[in-house]
């Protein structure tokens, strides 16, 4: 092959490798731009009760339970606190059974009943668990007494409904009111001002129990 046919051929291998590149590099772009679209679309309309209230919310689908709360329903009193579940600040009761909303999503509850801190009680007219709170100063900074509080509430439903916990002794007699059960089932719920002993103090007031 001689000089001007090899220049020829190595030109037109450069040319091809561009085209060929530019081509590629346009398509992945636009499926890349397709995708995106689509994902934005993945909407659905759900449908609950928060604090005896119907709502229907149209929410992407990876919206949590604690961001359609708070940002759709501006139902602050739920706080975010770790947002990975760890700190219980965001404990709401769905059909009666506590959770941390920032582990769940919110199209995972159609039909459910939700209470939040709001639904529990208000000024003036208060409910056991909040007066007690207040009564026994079981928060200083306040940011985790709303799940405190939630939980709290559920907690006492879990020993009447007879549901065990790690340090519930006899599976075969019923679950017992006790300091020990308490705190046990309480501790997922962290409060980073150190009220523990006040707030046990509220929990065992309500519950009828010496702490």
């Amino acid at each position: 092959m001689n000089p001007v046919q090899l220049e020829l051929s190595r030109r037109d291998l450069l040319i091809s490798s561009a085209a060929t590149i530019a081509v590629t590099g346009t398509a992945a772009g636009g499926a890349a731009a397709q995708s995106a679209g689509r994902r934005m679309d993945h909407t659905t309309t759900t449908s609950f009760t928060v604090n005896g209230e119907k709502h229907d919310l149209a929410v992407d689908n990876r919206t949590t339970l604690l961001d359609a709360l708070r940002e759709h329903l501006h139902l602050t009193g739920t706080k975010k606190g770790c947002d990975h579940g760890q700190c219980g600040a965001c404990t709401v009761m769905v059909d009666g059974r506590r959770i941390n909303a920032c582990l769940t999503l919110a199209v995972m509850h159609e039909g459910a009943a939700i209470t939040t801190i709001e639904g529990l009680g208000e000024p003036g007219n208060l409910h056991p668990m909040q007066a007690a709170f207040v009564k026994h100063d079981g928060f200083q900074c306040g940011y985790c007494t709303p799940g405190q509080i939630c939980s709290s509430v559920a907690v006492l439903e879990e020993i009447k409904s007879n549901i065990p916990s790690h340090v519930t002794s006899d599976l075969n007699t019923e679950a017992q009111l006790t300091a020990v059960e308490i705190r046990e089932r309480m501790s997922g719920n962290i409060c980073r001002c150190g009220a523990y002993s006040n707030i046990l103090d509220a929990i065992s007031e309500v519950a009828g129990i010496k702490s």
